[in-house]
Protein backbone atom coordinates (compact mmCIF):
# COMPACT_ATOMS: atom_id res chain seq x y z
CA UNK A 1 0.00 0.00 0.00
CA UNK A 2 1.37 3.43 -0.98
CA UNK A 3 2.12 5.77 1.88
CA UNK A 4 0.40 9.14 1.99
CA UNK A 5 2.48 11.95 0.50
CA UNK A 6 2.84 14.29 3.48
CA UNK A 7 5.18 17.25 3.37
CA UNK A 8 7.64 16.80 6.22
CA UNK A 9 8.46 20.13 7.85
CA UNK A 10 9.30 21.38 11.31
CA UNK A 11 8.14 24.63 12.82
CA UNK A 12 5.02 26.70 12.22
CA UNK A 13 4.33 28.78 9.11
CA UNK A 14 1.26 31.02 9.53
CA UNK A 15 -0.65 31.56 6.31
CA UNK A 16 -2.41 34.78 5.26
CA UNK A 17 -6.01 35.14 6.47
CA UNK A 18 -8.73 33.91 4.14
CA UNK A 19 -11.06 36.87 3.63
CA UNK A 20 -14.46 36.02 2.15
CA UNK A 21 -16.97 38.55 0.92
CA UNK A 22 -20.19 37.93 2.83
CA UNK A 23 -22.51 35.46 1.16
CA UNK A 24 -25.11 35.29 3.91
CA UNK A 25 -27.98 37.64 4.71
CA UNK A 26 -27.85 39.16 1.22
CA UNK A 27 -30.48 39.82 -1.39
CA UNK A 28 -28.90 37.12 -3.53
CA UNK A 29 -29.22 34.57 -0.74
CA UNK A 30 -32.85 35.48 -0.21
CA UNK A 31 -33.54 34.97 -3.91
CA UNK A 32 -31.86 31.55 -3.85
CA UNK A 33 -33.91 30.48 -0.83
CA UNK A 34 -37.18 31.73 -2.27
CA UNK A 35 -36.59 29.96 -5.59
CA UNK A 36 -35.59 26.77 -3.76
CA UNK A 37 -38.79 26.89 -1.69
CA UNK A 38 -40.92 27.34 -4.81
CA UNK A 39 -39.17 24.44 -6.54
CA UNK A 40 -39.54 22.08 -3.57
CA UNK A 41 -43.20 23.01 -3.23
CA UNK A 42 -43.85 22.22 -6.87
CA UNK A 43 -41.95 18.93 -6.65
CA UNK A 44 -44.17 17.85 -3.75
CA UNK A 45 -47.26 18.76 -5.74
CA UNK A 46 -46.02 17.01 -8.85
CA UNK A 47 -46.15 20.13 -11.02
CA UNK A 48 -42.41 20.48 -11.69
CA UNK A 49 -41.71 20.42 -15.41
CA UNK A 50 -45.23 21.60 -16.21
CA UNK A 51 -44.89 25.17 -15.02
CA UNK A 52 -42.77 27.45 -17.24
CA UNK A 53 -42.66 30.05 -14.47
CA UNK A 54 -41.29 27.46 -12.05
CA UNK A 55 -38.60 26.45 -14.53
CA UNK A 56 -37.65 30.08 -14.98
CA UNK A 57 -37.37 30.60 -11.23
CA UNK A 58 -35.36 27.40 -10.87
CA UNK A 59 -32.82 28.58 -13.47
CA UNK A 60 -32.69 32.04 -11.90
CA UNK A 61 -31.93 30.46 -8.55
CA UNK A 62 -29.26 28.21 -10.05
CA UNK A 63 -27.64 31.19 -11.75
CA UNK A 64 -27.62 33.18 -8.51
CA UNK A 65 -25.97 30.25 -6.73
CA UNK A 66 -23.47 29.96 -9.59
CA UNK A 67 -22.50 33.65 -9.34
CA UNK A 68 -22.17 33.46 -5.56
CA UNK A 69 -19.83 30.49 -5.85
CA UNK A 70 -17.82 32.25 -8.56
CA UNK A 71 -17.07 35.12 -6.18
CA UNK A 72 -16.32 32.78 -3.29
CA UNK A 73 -13.93 31.00 -5.66
CA UNK A 74 -12.32 34.30 -6.58
CA UNK A 75 -11.61 34.98 -2.90
CA UNK A 76 -10.38 31.44 -2.26
CA UNK A 77 -8.11 31.33 -5.33
CA UNK A 78 -6.64 34.72 -4.40
CA UNK A 79 -5.87 33.24 -0.98
CA UNK A 80 -4.30 30.15 -2.53
CA UNK A 81 -1.96 32.37 -4.57
CA UNK A 82 -1.08 34.35 -1.42
CA UNK A 83 -0.27 31.12 0.42
CA UNK A 84 2.00 29.94 -2.41
CA UNK A 85 3.78 33.31 -2.43
CA UNK A 86 4.14 33.46 1.37
CA UNK A 87 5.67 30.02 1.63
CA UNK A 88 7.89 30.51 -1.41
CA UNK A 89 9.36 33.62 0.25
CA UNK A 90 9.94 31.82 3.55
CA UNK A 91 13.67 31.34 4.12
CA UNK A 92 12.94 28.52 6.56
CA UNK A 93 10.86 26.47 4.09
CA UNK A 94 12.87 27.04 0.92
CA UNK A 95 10.29 25.12 -1.12
CA UNK A 96 7.47 26.05 -3.46
CA UNK A 97 4.25 24.42 -2.32
CA UNK A 98 1.55 24.18 -5.00
CA UNK A 99 -1.88 25.76 -4.62
CA UNK A 100 -3.50 22.31 -4.55
CA UNK A 101 -1.85 21.60 -1.19
CA UNK A 102 -3.43 24.66 0.39
CA UNK A 103 -6.79 23.84 -1.17
CA UNK A 104 -6.63 20.38 0.43
CA UNK A 105 -5.75 22.04 3.74
CA UNK A 106 -8.79 24.32 3.51
CA UNK A 107 -11.26 21.70 2.31
CA UNK A 108 -10.20 18.55 4.14
CA UNK A 109 -8.57 19.99 7.28
CA UNK A 110 -10.59 23.13 7.94
CA UNK A 111 -9.38 24.65 11.25
CA UNK A 112 -11.88 24.23 14.08
CA UNK A 113 -12.27 27.99 14.56
CA UNK A 114 -12.92 28.55 10.85
CA UNK A 115 -15.42 25.66 10.72
CA UNK A 116 -17.29 27.04 13.73
CA UNK A 117 -17.44 30.49 12.14
CA UNK A 118 -18.81 29.05 8.90
CA UNK A 119 -21.47 27.10 10.79
CA UNK A 120 -22.38 30.29 12.67
CA UNK A 121 -22.95 31.89 9.27
CA UNK A 122 -25.27 29.01 8.40
CA UNK A 123 -22.77 27.41 6.00
CA UNK A 124 -22.85 23.70 6.80
CA UNK A 125 -21.40 21.96 3.73
CA UNK A 126 -18.48 24.35 3.47
CA UNK A 127 -16.12 21.73 2.00
CA UNK A 128 -18.36 21.33 -1.04
CA UNK A 129 -18.81 25.08 -1.33
CA UNK A 130 -15.05 25.67 -1.36
CA UNK A 131 -14.25 22.86 -3.80
CA UNK A 132 -17.05 23.83 -6.19
CA UNK A 133 -16.13 27.49 -5.99
CA UNK A 134 -12.57 26.63 -7.04
CA UNK A 135 -13.93 24.49 -9.87
CA UNK A 136 -16.15 27.30 -11.15
CA UNK A 137 -13.52 30.03 -10.85
CA UNK A 138 -11.03 27.92 -12.80
CA UNK A 139 -13.50 27.65 -15.69
CA UNK A 140 -14.34 31.35 -16.07
CA UNK A 141 -12.27 34.54 -15.97
CA UNK A 142 -15.43 36.56 -15.28
CA UNK A 143 -18.92 35.32 -14.35
CA UNK A 144 -20.78 34.81 -17.64
CA UNK A 145 -24.24 36.17 -18.25
CA UNK A 146 -27.07 33.68 -17.79
CA UNK A 147 -27.78 33.83 -21.53
CA UNK A 148 -24.26 32.48 -22.20
CA UNK A 149 -24.95 29.24 -20.31
CA UNK A 150 -26.99 26.31 -21.52
CA UNK A 151 -30.10 25.68 -19.36
CA UNK A 152 -28.93 22.10 -18.79
CA UNK A 153 -25.59 23.41 -17.53
CA UNK A 154 -27.34 25.72 -15.09
CA UNK A 155 -29.57 22.95 -13.76
CA UNK A 156 -26.57 20.78 -12.97
CA UNK A 157 -23.76 23.35 -12.67
CA UNK A 158 -22.64 21.79 -9.36
CA UNK A 159 -21.77 18.53 -11.12
CA UNK A 160 -19.65 20.37 -13.65
CA UNK A 161 -18.04 22.26 -10.77
CA UNK A 162 -17.18 18.98 -9.01
CA UNK A 163 -15.50 17.61 -12.15
CA UNK A 164 -13.68 20.91 -12.76
CA UNK A 165 -12.29 20.89 -9.22
CA UNK A 166 -11.19 17.25 -9.56
CA UNK A 167 -9.43 18.08 -12.86
CA UNK A 168 -7.69 21.11 -11.33
CA UNK A 169 -6.60 19.09 -8.30
CA UNK A 170 -5.11 16.39 -10.54
CA UNK A 171 -3.05 18.92 -12.50
CA UNK A 172 -0.51 18.85 -9.70
CA UNK A 173 0.13 15.88 -7.43
CA UNK A 174 0.53 18.09 -4.40
CA UNK A 175 1.80 16.90 -1.02
CA UNK A 176 -0.57 16.99 1.93
CA UNK A 177 0.13 19.64 4.55
CA UNK A 178 -0.26 19.06 8.26
CA UNK A 179 -2.64 21.66 9.65
CA UNK A 180 -0.62 22.16 12.82
CA UNK A 181 2.29 23.52 10.76
CA UNK A 182 0.23 25.86 8.55
CA UNK A 183 -2.39 27.71 10.65
CA UNK A 184 -4.71 30.34 9.20
CA UNK A 185 -7.84 32.24 10.17
CA UNK A 186 -10.98 33.09 8.23
CA UNK A 187 -12.82 36.40 8.14
CA UNK A 188 -15.78 37.93 6.36
CA UNK A 189 -14.61 41.05 4.55
CA UNK A 190 -16.62 43.40 6.81
CA UNK A 191 -15.32 41.67 9.93
CA UNK A 192 -11.73 41.99 8.74
CA UNK A 193 -12.20 45.68 7.92
CA UNK A 194 -13.57 46.36 11.41
CA UNK A 195 -10.62 44.52 12.96
CA UNK A 196 -8.17 46.68 10.99
CA UNK A 197 -10.00 49.82 12.05
CA UNK A 198 -9.67 48.80 15.71
CA UNK A 199 -5.95 48.16 15.25
CA UNK A 200 -5.48 51.56 13.61
CA UNK A 201 -7.26 53.27 16.53
CA UNK A 202 -4.89 51.59 18.97
CA UNK A 203 -1.77 52.43 16.96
Amino acid sequence: MATENILQVSGTYPLPPLILHPFTESAATVQVLENAKATLSALREGTAGEDDELQRRLLEGRFTEFRMLFYVGKDVCRWLDQCVDTCTRSEALKIKIPAQSFAQLLIDQTPVEAAEKLRDWGVIEYSRIFSRSIGIYNQFRDPPEASMLQPEYLRFYYRYADFAYAAWRELNRAPKLEAAHFPFVLYASGEYTRMLEEQWKEA
